[in-house]
Parts: structure tokens; C-alpha cells; sequence
């Protein structure tokens, strides 16, 4: 497994992209990773502050960085998209936001959506042709949207489309899917003399 301490992230920046519902331990745990690699993170939000759920009890509120429709792709490295069903539903529904995640895609960058996040990548147009997994309720929407979805802890699919989609299925994922982001951010830093 990937230590963050043996990574140097920085100079990457990642935007978390989330809204109330959001499954705080998805937000969270990927974030603490990318922090303690050397990374600065950003959440990115359609409010000023996110309730986050631990399942579907309330747990803490989180201060927004920037809001989606003040958010410039170009100055992020990587986008993150945190789960729980009712932060990707609302999101999905927010043409901003939407935008926002289909430019990373477009543009070649990392992308790592974790349990309902790739609900937002189907609204996005950007899961046709592409490898990923999610919660498995989420399995026929990413299969009519021309995804190869399969039942995997994490999928790290680079052949598929522009960038890097790297997907998990829940919190259980977690270990797996912090040390693909990390991995995936530390190869475009060397790609690029970082």
C-alpha cells in the first residue's frame, strides 16, 4: 500500500467536489490522504457550507473553499467526487457542477468518484466506454450510460477515454481508493518534472 509520507504531492492541487449529503467519510478520508502527501485541496461546493452524513445520521459541517460556479477547472490537478446519495443526486441535477466534472474528463485529468459519485459522470456524458465500479445500485444507470461497470474494490481505467476515472463501492474501499488517487497524482507529477 502507498504511504502518503513516502509521496511528495506538492504543487497538485485537488478539488472535492460536494454538496449536503455527502458521505462524510468519503469526503474526508481522501482528503486527510491527499493533505498528508503534500496536496492542497479545495471543496467545492454549490453552498457556502456541506452537511456531511455519516450514513444517514448528520455528522459535521464543512466550510466551502470556492462555489462550483466560481470554480476554474484549469487551476486543479484532480477532482474527487465523494459519495452518499443524496450529495451526487442534488449535484447531478446542477448544470455547473455537471460542467465542471465533464471538463476534468475532457481536459485528461485524474477523476476519482467513489459509491454514488459516478451518478454525476453519467449526467456528465462521461462514463460511455469507460471501466468503473460504484455502489451496486448504481450498476444499471452506468451500464445504460455505456459504462462497463464491474463489482471491483477499486478501478483505475485509462483506456476508456481521456484522463484517469478511478471508482470504488463504499467506504470499505477506501484504503484501496486513497492509494490509487495518490498513485495516479504522483505518476502526472512526474510526467510533468513534478
Amino acid at each position: 500500500m502507498t504511504n502518503p509520507t513516502d509521496l511528495d504531492l506538492t504543487g497538485t492541487t485537488i478539488a472535492f467536489l460536494a454538496t449536503d449529503g455527502v458521505e462524510q467519510v468519503e469526503l474526508t478520508e481522501p482528503w486527510k490522504a491527499a493533505e498528508a502527501a503534500g496536496a492542497t485541496v479545495h471543496l467545492v461546493s454549490l453552498r457556502d457550507e456541506v452537511q456531511g452524513f455519516d450514513h444517514l445520521d448528520k455528522a459535521d459541517t464543512f466550510p466551502t473553499d470556492r462555489r462550483v460556479a466560481d470554480a476554474n477547472p484549469s487551476v486543479y490537478d484532480a477532482l474527487v467526487l465523494p459519495g452518499g446519495v443524496a450529495n451526487p443526486d442534488e449535484l447531478r441535477t446542477d448544470d455547473a457542477a455537471v460542467g465542471f466534472a465533464r471538463t476534468f474528463l475532457e481536459s485528461g485529468k485524474v477523476v476519482a468518484a467513489i459509491c454514488h459519485a459516478p451518478w454525476t459522470l453519467v449526467e456528465a456524458e462521461a462514463v460511455s466506454g469507460r471501466r468503473l465500479t460504484s455502489w451496486p445500485s448504481l450498476a444499471t444507470d452506468l451500464r445504460n450510460a455505456g459504462a462497463d461497470w464491474v463489482d471491483e474494490e477499486v478501478v483505475v481505467d485509462v483506456d476508456g477515454g481521456p484522463g484517469t476515472l478511478i471508482t470504488s463501492r463504499k467506504p470499505d474501499d477506501l484504503p484501496a481508493f486513497n492509494e490509487a488517487l495518490l498513485d495516479a497524482l504522483s505518476r502526472v507529477g512526474a510526467a510533468v518534472g513534478g
